[in-house]
């Protein structure tokens, strides 16, 4: 408990410390230079613990997320808090966060997936033991609102996480096939494609739609994920620095004044005009017909992020779509908008 109390004490002078250092609205807290740590690669038998830091999961949900993850060949693990109900959450905060800090302390965890996203993660980044991640450093994976718990934990420890599928949206040949190059067979250079659209459902939507924002090309690197999240974590002190960064945001079932709304903050931000690129992910349940009274989601993107002159795309191959590759925080990358193309320049695990 003293130790906990240490750490909260801590974390707390931090952020005080943090915002002091703030010198006007939409500048991101100026951490300490962190030493980037890459986790051990991940591979067929390890065990990977399941954590639900946010909404709640249910049983057959979380049953069959197992299973997928047993039919990849990973053994399993998960605590009992995965399996409660505290209102929508899945526990309380200081049991969600135990949860995690408990699966890195853990030697016999060697990654940890997030059962599903929902709710929950920026009600515990400041209960986060970051000392026990930095020294456990393992895989980290999920998107959504895990968005702010991958972004915050590279920022507070250097440790590189992974934006990409959640135990409940593995079960796809596409997302098990990047998770394992990222994750599992580390390179150099590894080109990241996009999925090839065979559903009608997918390829007749104009959610989908592939299409340049701005042409250019950048290198830098990767930092973003759910655009809500980000959107949410501006002015505290878990606040992402876009300064020289790939951004890539996606979000589900925001209507465009919405969209426009949070895109329209972010161009406030001194560090979102210092961005390298822009990377849009399928912004599904986004889109309205253009009538009178409405803009569609594409008008609105092309609005908020073509004036700034940043190499931007649209419709990459992440979100809350069932083709989901993973993208990792803090490592470097190569983006071509006019081609519609990214490429990871240095591998992601060790």
């Amino acid at each position: 408990m003293s130790k906990r109390r240490s750490f909260l004490k801590s974390a707390t002078a931090l952020g005080a410390a943090t915002l002091l250092h703030q010198t006007g609205w939409g500048n991101a807290p100026q951490s300490p230079i962190i030493s980037r740590i890459k986790p051990k690669k991940l591979q067929l038998g390890d065990t990977i613990g399941l954590v639900a830091p946010g909404f709640a999961i249910k049983p057959e949900a979380l049953y069959l997320a197992i299973e997928t993850l047993h039919k990849m060949g990973f053994k399993t693990y998960h605590t009992e808090r995965i399996k409660g109900n505290y209102g929508y959450f899945s526990d309380t905060d200081e049991e969600r966060a135990k949860d995690v800090n408990e699966m890195f302390a853990n030697p016999d965890i060697d990654a940890i997936l997030c059962a599903r996203g929902g709710y929950g993660c920026t009600r515990i980044l400041d209960l986060l033991d970051y000392d026990i991640i930095q020294g456990n450093p393992k895989i980290l994976i999920g998107f959504s609102d895990i968005t702010a718990l991958i972004n915050a934990i590279y920022s507070r420890t250097g440790l590189v996480c992974f934006h990409g599928p959640v135990g409940t949206t593995l079960d796809d040949e596409y997302s098990q096939s990047y998770m394992k190059k990222v994750l599992m067979e580390p390179k150099e250079v590894l080109p990241i494609k996009n999925a090839i659209l065979k559903d009608p459902k997918q390829y007749r939507s104009s959610e989908y739609y592939r299409y340049t924002i701005t042409t250019g090309t950048a290198e830098g690197e990767l930092v973003g994920g759910s655009l809500s999240l980000v959107v949410a974590m501006i002015g505290t002190p878990f606040e992402i620095d876009f300064t020289d960064k790939l951004v890539f945001l996606e979000d589900v079932e925001e209507a465009p004044y919405r969209m426009d709304r949070m895109l329209t903050q972010l161009t406030q931000i001194d560090s979102f005009l210092k961005a390298k690129g822009i990377i849009f992910g399928v912004c599904k349940g986004c889109d309205r017909k253009r009538t009178t009274d409405n803009f569609t989601l594409r008008e609105v993107i092309m609005d908020r992020i073509s004036p700034l002159g940043i190499p931007a795309v649209y419709g990459m191959s992440f979100g809350h779509v069932p083709q989901n590759f993973t993208l990792p925080i803090g490592i470097k990358a190569h983006f071509n908008a006019s081609k519609k193309q990214l490429r990871l320049l240095e591998a992601a695990v060790s």
